[in-house]
């Protein structure tokens, strides 16, 4: 029971205050002459609950920004952590535009690529392509030293993602034409295009561009990279070798990039001695394997449950003057795992830290899901409080998974001890974490908890799935809570006035409600 003791005294460090009226420089003792290193993670994130928190459009987030945050504490590092956090947090994108825009009118300073980069990630991965386009054309204006390939990338791929074939041809002649006015586009912005359709597994859309536009941007090598790496994101490893020796017979010479494409694609699918053969052709052309060409055969190894040849191939690579990084420890750990040596995987996280070597989502979420397949309910318990006594903020796949494990295993409390974590360093769940939440809360009468998590997700300006807000309505109509129940509803319709509904959203609807109050 020793987790649970622990999990009442973390709750009451993470209790999220009513008001967070205090000024920024008091708050977080930032001196007049803000350096790099004074902006720490307990800084970033305070901001980022401060924006979170805002009743923005209710109240203006300018002047509250002005107050909070005084333009001598922006710098160009404090602007791309905050936005990196925001990102992270699935905040509302107006919210983080409002940061943005706030931070080119009052510092001196000129805004990065990397700060635009993620802002217009932002504002596409919500879909708000109107904001997105509106913002790379006041950039063109004011810094167009700032539009990168990077840029053109990010909105492009979103366009291939959620839009049609002509929206994005109608888009990069618009980037070429108005954007990005008085750049000659060649080879490297084709590059771009052809990658927004790979990404996709829209080899078809990639083919028919490729076809169309090969004789106005002559392709290089990077051009076969990307469309071999389209087919081996689509998984046809027969359109892969096809195209390949295609290209070998037109004159095209493999770099390391073309064979780790091809033995990734191989270990994927289970053809490790295919990829090893691969591995030893490569050698033969005399192209030095990569990290990343190695890390790719610990994990196939890992695939085919060989964790011997895994351990021998990382084991090798200090032999070959590489020095192991994350990927490759989460690599063999997901190979140790599939093979079931779960004691080793788990003893790796310790030999990381010794080495220095950085734990990322990836290593929090392969552990969690070993230990998750043994029902080990105290293992995952302690490396939750580990991850979290750390001050770690894993990603949206690992938080929903990590909520599920709790929610099934009748550990609620672990799970709204994990929201309200998230919610105190200033990130916005997921929807999906908060449709298991209120499921598992509602199935255990805890409706008043289940709607104070709602009301928190609403309340920072994301939306709440349809199946969570009728779950809930339900059982506040049962137990009478009607103020409650309209106070919800109130808050959806505001949110609903400010944010576009999205095609493709599930987004609750309290006016075709079937209860009026």
């Amino acid at each position: 029971m020793l987790h649970l003791t622990r999990l009442k005294i973390s709750n009451q460090l993470t209790e999220i205050p009513q008001n967070l009226n205090f000024s920024v420089i008091n708050a977080l003792k930032l001196s007049s002459q803000i350096l790099p290193s004074s902006e720490s993670s307990i800084e970033i994130d305070t901001i980022t609950r401060i924006i979170n928190n805002h009743p923005y459009p209710d109240q203006p987030l300018q002047p509250t920004l002005l107050q909070r945050i005084p333009p001598q504490v922006l710098s160009t590092s404090f602007v791309e952590n905050v936005l990196g956090h925001l990102f992270a947090a699935h905040s509302n994108g107006l919210k983080v535009l409002e940061f943005f825009n706030y931070s080119l009118s009052h510092s001196q300073l000129c805004p990065s690529s990397d700060a635009f980069e993620k802002m217009l990630h932002i504002l596409t991965r919500m879909r708000y392509f109107d904001k997105a386009w509106e913002l790379m054309a006041k950039i063109s204006r004011t810094h167009p030293s700032l539009l990168t390939l990077k840029s053109m990338s990010i909105i492009l791929s979103k366009i291939a993602k959620f839009k049609s074939y002509e929206d994005v041809l109608e888009a990069f002649e618009k980037l070429e034409n108005d954007i990005f006015a008085g750049r000659k586009f060649g080879t490297d912005e084709f590059n771009v295009l052809l990658r927004a359709f790979c990404t996709e597994r829209q080899m078809k859309e990639a083919r028919s561009v490729f076809m169309k536009m090969r004789s106005r941007f002559p392709p290089n090598t990077k051009t076969m990279n990307i469309l071999l790496l389209g087919f081996k994101e689509s998984g046809d490893i027969t359109a892969i070798e096809l195209f390949y020796h295609e290209l070998v017979k037109r004159g095209f010479k493999p770099n390391s990039i073309t064979y780790n494409i091809r033995i990734d694609a191989y270990c994927k699918k289970g053809c490790f001695a295919d990829g090893l053969r691969l591995f030893e052709g490569m050698e033969r052309e005399n192209l030095s394997p990569t990290l990343e060409t190695i890390t790719t055969l610990i994990h196939g190894a890992g695939v085919v449950r060989n964790p011997i040849k895994a351990r021998q191939l990382f084991d090798e690579t200090r032999l070959r003057n590489l020095l192991p990084d994350t990927g490759a420890y989460n690599a063999l750990m997901s190979s140790l795992i599939r093979s079931r040596h779960l004691k080793s995987a788990v003893a790796l996280m310790d030999e990381m830290e010794e080495n220095h070597i950085e734990q990322d989502d990836m290593t929090y979420h392969t552990i969690f899901s070993g230990l998750m397949r043994t029902s080990d309910i105290e293992g995952v318990s302690r490396l939750y409080h580990k991850m979290v006594d750390r001050s770690f903020v894993p990603k949206t796949r690992t938080v929903v998974m990590i909520l599920k494990f709790f929610c099934v295993n009748h550990q609620l409390d672990l799970g709204l001890h994990l929201w309200r974590y998230l919610v105190e360093k200033g990130y916005c769940p997921h929807s999906h974490a908060l449709d298991l939440l209120v499921t598992g809360l509602c199935s255990r009468g805890r409706v008043n908890e289940a709607f104070e998590c709602s009301t928190q997700m609403v309340g920072r300006g994301r939306h709440m799935s349809e199946a969570s807000f009728r779950t809930l309505e339900s059982l506040l109509l049962q137990e009478g809570e009607m103020d409650k129940l309209r106070k919800l509803k109130q808050m959806i319709k505001k949110l609903q006035n400010m944010l576009p509904q999205v095609k493709g959203h599930t987004i609750a609807d309290p006016a075709h409600s079937d209860t009026e109050l």
